[in-house]
């Protein structure tokens, strides 16, 4: 008798999860994090290769207010005293490279707590703090498309790619970092991350569906 593998990922049911991938986040922006440029490639070859099959894309985004009310506590001072970074409705605060829609990002609706349609199956989203799954809709959205699993890349692994990870395992979703789509990624995190049933594959091996962890509900 086999063993279940509950962690396997399963790509007939899963769905992209993209977080912060803004052009203030990318090296040299207002909140730049080193290698997230890097990144982007990868960032972008997954959500081409999710695009061309149809499948749910989720861009999770931050947004802040100038006058800093919405901001989390370790940057609310900097934004109450002017720094501008990912304020809603400045260019900093679109999505990157070939994540940008023809449509600009819908500030008002996001941050009511509204999806954005971007395309067929491909939305926006806007997360008030580190974790996709705090005070969004997120988990009904996927839940309604028969999601198990998520695949995750963005920047910037310490903090919200972290936070969504562990969010999901909670929720008992199959997990999958792209290893070469994510900024900040270090060893002992990839171990870590591994000792809870997270999958850590790269682009091409996500990509080319050829191993057995992809493939089949087990």
């Amino acid at each position: 008798m086999s063993t279940p593998n509950y962690t396997a990922p399963d790509l007939a049911y899963a769905a992209l999860v993209t977080i912060d991938v803004q052009r203030d986040v990318l090296d040299g922006g207002t909140l730049g994090v080193p290698g997230t440029r890097d990144a982007l490639a990868g960032i972008e070859r997954l959500t081409a290769w999710f695009r061309r099959a149809q499948k749910p894309i989720v861009h999770a985004i931050r947004l802040y207010s100038p006058d800093g009310r919405d901001v989390d506590l370790c940057r609310r001072s900097a934004v109450e005293q002017g720094a501008r970074t990912l304020i809603a409705g400045s260019p900093g605060s679109q999505m990157a490279g070939a994540l940008a829609s023809n449509a600009a990002l819908d500030h008002e609706l996001l941050r009511r707590g509204e999806l954005q349609s971007l395309a067929t199956n491909e939305v926006a989203m806007y997360k008030p703090r580190w974790g996709a799954f705090y005070r969004t809709n997120l988990e009904q959205h996927l839940r309604e498309r028969a999601i198990t699993t998520i695949v995750f890349c963005g920047a910037n692994f310490p903090n919200c790619p972290r936070t969504s990870i562990y969010e999901a395992s909670e929720r008992d979703f199959r997990i999958v970092l792209a290893t070469d789509a994510i900024s900040g990624l270090y060893e002992r995190a990839s171990k870590e991350l591994a000792n809870i049933g997270v999958h850590l594959m790269n682009t091409s091996e996500l990509l080319a569906g050829d191993s057995p962890q992809t493939v089949g509900r087990t």
